[in-house]
């Protein structure tokens, strides 16, 4: 018997790449309905889901808005990076949302689809606070620049300009986790940690927004752990890992131990933007408990990579 096909739902977490969505509103609905066709095949082959989706372009965009709005009428406040995040949730989980919705009718297939405004606790004392590396927000001046190092952010040159660095911490619970398992043991399915999360900082019984954002991808793990879910798929742009990626000697895997996962990311096979998060997850997905699986593989060929039939599967 295939895995997949006994008769208790198992349970996948999908993580969306930023290939399932576009750089403008229109793109973004036309993008997604793709999506969606991918994620009812697996409601369709009786799996229970839960999506995490990117939203890098998304939150970017947010932000440049608000801070130029605040330039053109200093009576409106710049949006924090956990507001940005938030308002991303919130639409980019709308359109999926709706296209799935709209997807599952057409195939006769009626199930609540929600989304969940996700925050995601993060450790104040965490190194990547002291050394951010996450570049986000419009191009600045220099005197621009100067303001942000003065109010305490910091900056980076680039072509043409500076633009704004945050942290990028390590996710280390969500609070809204219960929500999502009640909505996902009643067999509804889920959008929950769009982009990671919102970064908060738990003081008191306060939770604070951080000026930060999560990686993604570590978040979906994080996610897919705490609901003991038996998959994490990665539906990217590729159809599978590849080694000496982008070269003469590029080499596609099939399958990816643990053991080999961790002595690629030595010789830094995975670049630290694209696919080594990737991999950082499905290791530590993998590894915590026996029979887990994780995947990654291209956004058209889901139902495909979780029948075994393509994409790269990382195992113990």
């Amino acid at each position: 018997m295939k895995w997949g096909f006994c008769m208790k739902k198992k349970t996948i977490v999908v993580a969306l790449g930023r290939n399932a969505f576009g750089t403008s509103f229109p793109e973004q609905k036309k993008s997604i309905m793709n999506a969606a066709h991918a994620i009812a095949d697996l409601i369709e082959d009786k799996y229970k889901v839960i999506i995490t989706h990117s939203n890098g372009l998304q939150i970017g965009m947010l932000h440049r808005a608000m801070t130029e709005l605040n330039r053109l009428d200093n009576a409106y406040t710049v949006a924090p990076m956990s507001v940005c995040g938030a308002l991303s949730q919130g639409y980019i989980g709308y359109d999926l949302q709706n296209a799935i919705r709209t997807v599952l009718l057409e195939r006769g297939i009626f199930k609540p689809v929600s989304t969940i405004i996700t925050q995601v606790r993060v450790d104040t004392f965490d190194p990547a606070f002291q050394h951010p590396t996450k570049i986000i927000g419009r191009l600045m001046t220099k005197e621009e620049a100067d303001e942000e190092i003065q109010k305490g952010n910091y900056v980076t040159e680039v072509e043409g300009g500076f633009r704004r660095l945050v942290a990028t911490p390590k996710p280390i619970d969500i609070y809204e986790i219960d929500a999502i398992k009640a909505l996902v043991e009643a067999d509804q399915l889920v959008i929950a940690c769009g982009g990671g999360g919102i970064p908060v900082l738990e003081q008191g019984t306060v939770l604070r927004g951080a000026s930060a954002v999560i990686e993604k991808d570590l978040a979906s793990e994080k996610l897919a752990d705490m609901l003991d879910a038996d998959l994490l798929l990665f539906l990217t742009g590729v159809d599978k890992v590849a080694l000496q990626f982008g070269t003469d000697n590029e080499r596609y895997l099939d399958s990816l131990t643990v053991a080999e996962a961790k002595k690629y990311i030595v010789e830094e096979q995975f670049p630290i933007t694209t696919m080594g998060p990737k991999i950082e997850a499905s290791v530590a997905f993998v590894s915590k408990k026996e029979g887990r699986k994780a995947i990654i593989g291209h956004l058209n060929h889901a139902r495909q990579c979780v029948a075994g039939q393509n994409g790269t599967v990382v195992t113990v």
